[in-house]
């Protein structure tokens, strides 16, 4: 074929991919929003339209304008409404905004792979007839010719609205202060859901289009459209002639490809290169575009928005916190033994969990605590599984073979360079310029080294032998469960001390952190570094607990469905982390294929109403309730006397009040036992209701750490609960004067 002849073969894929870029760029510019559920959503219409044509008998004009505009539209109204309108509505962050996309990719994967399965189809139908056109010598079909017809269309229709109507105004508007826009009139739910419905349209025309041009998957699709994100970057996010043009020109230089021929390594290279050119354009596109014209502030590259936890105490802690302290890390402890007690069948099952835990744990290392977006751990976790192995089997630059033990540290050692490497110019990065970077970079290694023969095949996976004695799957599974200490440990260290402080400081507030002498850069490749070495670990370890090296594992997606787990379940927790990789392996195990992706998709969703994940909300659900307890419990020394009267009638005493007699039930936080330096008349008393049950060893426990918090704090309670109810001694309140003294105080030492 002449080169006219392909160029004009690749009119179709480029007009596609334009198509894709269109719909990325109106829901950024019309919400802020970089839309990374592109993928899922299209791939989600595609199946959706195949079934319609396929399955149950409709005509395929019917089956299109269902899908095009009634289910596309209305996917798009749904998220905006339900996931995105509560982001707005608090101003979030475009990190939060960026996860929540994340969230719905991963819940519509979940959905497809959940009803109609992984497996890959062949018969998706096409809405354009398979007939050609002839142009000079060359035939094109008029698919091709169709679709390029709905660029150009939609190119016009977009430039009139945006430039000479109502409606473009106010999308600029809504996008530069949305709460501005509303007290001026203008109708902020609807524009956004306007620009939702659009852009999840031309989704769902992105899919139908490409499915009957590529064989249907859920990961596959979706992946091919998430590489379209080149022509975006290209458009530096806003403008649509260069997201067309660039679009054709890479599909034209893909196609050209096929006339180039090389030999023996580079051959192998060329021919790669000749099918991935768009995620390989992506990648240099990151590298060489200066800046991305991003809305807002840019932030969307620091996940400091959604850590809740500061930096941890930098004296000595109580003795209440270090025992509370102890007895969670024991807690976790057995839970992590308990698979030691399971059959054989269900240990091995549990293999996956250290594995996972410690990969989710370099994203805790780089995202919960450095606060860079990072989206491409499955690189860095395959690559430690691929030098484990090729250690292992003496097949690495000449080496000889090295024990499997020995092999997984050295293998996790050696990926953390090449994080050092791809961390350098990522780091220079900010905003969605960084987590596309990160993205692009695990897609890349995927591509041309995962799914090559000459770097991925031949490989096998030996029982691990310690002294010569090989490890069965008890022996197996301690070993995974000392990896994971020696990674508990490194986050340890990295979240305490000097450098903890330093790294939330830059998580928190780079430019600040580093007007007061912090240095920023360093701090961050030390993030990406350490993380690569401990997903390296990770990786290699999930190899050996499924006894194969395979490249799904650690498929470009994979990173995606992680780094949403890990948001979900805590960016800034240790044991989120842990707990989100349990999560994962207990639905795979107990439900249908592809559940694990629907619940953490689901969980995804809530991101919008609980900031921080489930760790954040479940430590503010135990703060509420602490602030509950002590407001029934745990009175103030300057309770009114009519205050004090009821409660010695209902049985209580409240300390610091003349005149109260009674029989009391009581705890003393502030005794010696418990910290503090008082004796019982200075000690914060606990008054329980008359008649209420004495409260067990672990309630009274309880009730001693509420009066704790509670005068940690430094709250004053002016009178309990029951007391606001009855009638107020306003008289005797009024004569009240002189400074409100606080609780008594435990002595503590706080951290910065």
């Amino acid at each position: 074929m002449t080169s006219i002849d392909l160029a004009l073969t690749a009119i179709s894929l480029g007009a596609i991919a334009a198509l894709s870029g269109i719909g990325v760029l109106v829901t950024y510019r019309t919400n802020g929003v970089l839309n990374f559920a592109q993928g899922g959503i299209a791939t989600l219409v595609a199946y959706v339209f195949r079934e319609m044509v396929v399955e149950w008998g409709l005509p395929i004009w019917l089956a299109a304008v269902l899908a095009l505009a009634v289910l596309s539209p209305g996917i798009g109204l749904l998220l905006e409404r339900l996931v995105f309108r509560p982001l707005a509505r608090r101003r979030a962050s475009a990190a939060e905004s960026l996860v929540a996309s994340l969230g719905v990719l991963v819940l519509t994967l979940g959905m497809t792979a959940g009803i109609w399965g992984l497996g890959s189809r062949g018969d998706a139908p096409s809405i354009f007839p398979a007939d050609t056109v002839k142009i000079g010598d060359t035939r094109v079909g008029v698919d091709a010719l169709a679709e390029l017809a709905m660029v150009v269309v939609f190119c016009i229709v977009l430039g009139v609205l945006g430039a000479k109507t109502k409606f473009g105004r106010q999308v600029r508007a809504v996008v530069d202060d949305r709460q501005l826009a509303e007290l001026s009139g203008v109708p902020a739910d609807k524009v956004a859901a306007a620009g939702w419905a659009l852009g999840t349209t031309m989704a769902g025309l992105t899919g139908i289009l490409l499915a009957p041009q590529f064989r249907l998957t859920p990961y596959g699709l979706t992946l091919l459209v998430l590489e379209t994100f080149a022509v975006v970057v290209a458009a530096r996010l806003a403008s649509l002639p260069v997201a067309v043009l660039t679009a054709l020109g890479i599909a034209v230089a893909q196609s050209e490809l096929k006339q180039v021929t090389l030999d023996g390594d580079a051959g192998t290279v060329l021919t790669v290169l000749q099918s991935n050119l768009f995620i390989v354009m992506l990648l240099v596109l990151l590298l060489v575009v200066p800046r991305l014209r991003e809305l807002g502030n840019g932030d969307s590259g620091s996940t400091g928005s959604f850590s809740s936890r500061g930096a941890p105490p930098s004296g000595p802690v109580s003795r209440d916190e270090a025992r509370r302290d102890v007895l969670g890390k024991l807690g976790g402890a057995a839970l992590l033994m308990a698979p030691m007690t399971f059959a054989p069948a269900d240990l091995r099952s549990a293999f996956m969990v250290p594995a996972l835990a410690l990969i989710f744990l370099s994203l805790v290392i780089l995202t919960g605590y450095s606060g860079q977006l990072s989206l491409g751990v499955a690189g860095y976790a395959g690559l430690g599984s691929l030098f484990t192995l090729k250690l292992a089997n003496g097949d690495l630059f000449g080496l000889p073979a090295v024990p499997g033990i020995w092999a997984m540290f050295i293998g996790a050692i050696m990926v953390a360079p090449i994080g050092l490497i791809t961390g350098w110019p990522a780091i220079r990065r900010r905003g969605l310029v960084l987590a596309l970077t990160t993205f692009a970079v695990g897609a890349v290694v995927s591509r041309f080294v995962f799914e090559q023969p000459d770097f991925a095949s031949g490989l096998y996976v030996d029982p691990l032998e310690l002294f010569g004695a090989e490890l069965g799957d008890k022996a197996f599974y301690l070993f995974e469960l000392f990896c994971l200490g020696l990674g508990l440990l490194v986050v340890r260290s990295l979240h305490h001390g000097r450098i903890g402080r330093a790294l939330l400081a830059v998580r928190d507030h780079s430019e600040g952190a580093a007007a007061v002498g912090v240095d920023v850069r360093s701090l961050k490749l030390l993030a990406f570094t350490i993380s690569s070495a401990v997903a390296g670990l990770g990786g290699a370890l999930l190899t050996f607990s499924a006894s194969s090296f395979s490249t799904d594992d650690f498929a470009p997606m994979q990173s995606l469905l992680w780094f949403t787990a890990v948001v979900v379940f805590g960016a800034d927790s240790a044991a989120g982390a842990i707990i989100a990789a349990g999560f994962i392996v207990a639905i795979d195990v107990l439900a249908p294929a592809g559940s694990s992706i629907l619940a953490v998709g689901i969980l995804a969703l809530s991101l919008g109403w609980l900031p921080g994940g489930l760790a954040s909300a479940v430590r503010g659900g135990i703060a509420w309730v602490a602030r509950v307890l002590a407001d029934e419990f745990v009175p103030s020394a300057h309770t009114t006397h009519a205050a004090a009267n009821r409660l010695t009638r209902a049985g209580g005493a409240v300390p610091g009040m003349a005149g109260t007699a009674g029989a009391t039930r009581h705890g003393a936080a502030g005794s010696s036992g418990s910290g503090g330096s008082g004796g019982s008349g200075d000690g914060i008393r606990i008054v329980l209701p008359a008649g209420a049950p004495r409260p067990t060893p672990l309630g009274e426990t309880l009730l001693i750490a509420v009066a704790n918090h509670t005068a940690r704090s430094g709250l004053t309670l002016d009178m309990l609960p029951s007391a606001r109810a009855g009638e107020a001694d306003s008289a005797e309140r009024q004569g009240l004067s002189g400074p409100r003294p606080h609780l008594p105080a435990v002595p503590v030492e706080r951290g910065a």
